[in-house]
């Protein structure tokens, strides 16, 4: 890397305190790999300042273009965004040089008085921000014979748990990642299993990106690359690019890895798209061999989207605000 391998390199982040805390983990990875410091910048994006709900300013895209633009303008070496925010398309002069082990992909439930969701009482007062998580918790919901009431919130993971400890809602469902990243899994009051809810496409896995000028970069970066998470994850990112739904539209995906003993047999992807109040539910899934390029991966997210479309799931992706 010619004579700026004694300077630090450049991680830019957002502000938040589980996005310094992802990013704070990658920089340490990559000081063990290269050798060299690693700073963090942090970034303003528009969907930290927005107040707006995630559906009303488009969802996808909010909290990563101004980490793109810092790239691209060379303000940044790599930035560390979480994979569900990406948008679908990758852009040509950006490379996605790692995909690290995934975390914890599931949902979970933090309750008051440490209940769980079958617990919940008659009309409980659930909070979360998103469209997928609102559609199936009613349909988990209905299935049980109870009502409940989702509330759209916003905010980080501190103001969302807080609006339980105050009393103002019954529970909130957040990321198990984003817990476990900022160390707080200890509140978790329910680990929602993927039968009831599945989690958004890439939840749980982080993107390391560069220029794609930068190839020594994109090169040394790719070391921290887990195959099996990429293959998942892009077979979950095709199918939602297939279902040409933004990040706030109401689709479930997860891939996951079957295992014969120690050895990986095969892949399962499953997806869901339903209308918010849970009424209306196009739940599909399919299980191949384990994707052994980025071709396969995404062949098989476009053939269960293909499926899923056939169903219905057309007609229940109406819900994006214009």
């Amino acid at each position: 890397m010619n004579d700026t391998s004694s300077r630090p390199l450049r991680l830019g982040t957002r502000r938040s305190k589980l996005a310094m805390a992802q990013s704070g983990q990658v920089a340490e990875a990559v000081r063990q790999l290269t050798g060299r410091p690693v700073e963090l910048v942090e970034i303003t994006t528009y969907g930290d300042v927005s107040r707006e709900s995630l559906a009303q300013i488009g969802g996808t895209g909010v909290f990563v273009s101004a980490l793109r633009d810092a790239l691209l303008a060379g303000e940044i070496d790599f930035a560390v965004h979480s994979l569900k925010d990406l948008p679908t398309t990758q852009p040509d002069d950006l490379a996605l040089a790692a995909v690290p082990p995934r975390e914890d992909p599931r949902d979970v439930l933090i309750a008051r008085d440490g209940l769980t969701f079958e617990a919940l009482p008659e009309g409980a007062r659930i909070g979360t921000g998103s469209p997928r998580r609102m559609a199936q918790l009613n349909a988990w919901a209905r299935e049980l014979g109870k009502n409940i009431e989702t509330v759209p919130i916003r905010g980080n993971i501190d103001t969302r748990i807080g609006f339980v400890t105050d009393g103002e809602l019954d529970a909130v469902v957040l990321a198990a990642a984003g817990l476990a990243r900022i160390g707080r899994s200890a509140e978790v009051t329910q680990f929602l299993e993927t039968d009831a809810v599945l989690p958004a496409p890439g939840q749980g896995a982080l993107a390391i990106e560069c220029a794609m000028t930068n190839a020594p970069l994109a090169a040394t970066l790719a070391e921290l690359d887990d195959p099996y998470t990429r293959a998942a994850v892009t077979a979950e990112r095709s199918l939602l690019a297939a279902l040409e739904a933004g990040c706030s539209a109401p689709v479930g995906a997860l891939a996951d890895l079957l295992a014969d003993g120690q050895i990986v047999t095969e892949m399962r992807l499953r997806g869901v798209v339903g209308t918010t109040d849970g009424k209306t539910l196009v739940q599909l899934s399919t299980t191949g061999p384990v994707p052994s390029s980025r071709e396969e991966a995404v062949a098989m997210g476009r053939e269960l989207a293909a499926a899923m479309l056939d169903k219905g799931a057309a007609g229940l992706m109406g819900e994006r605000a214009l």
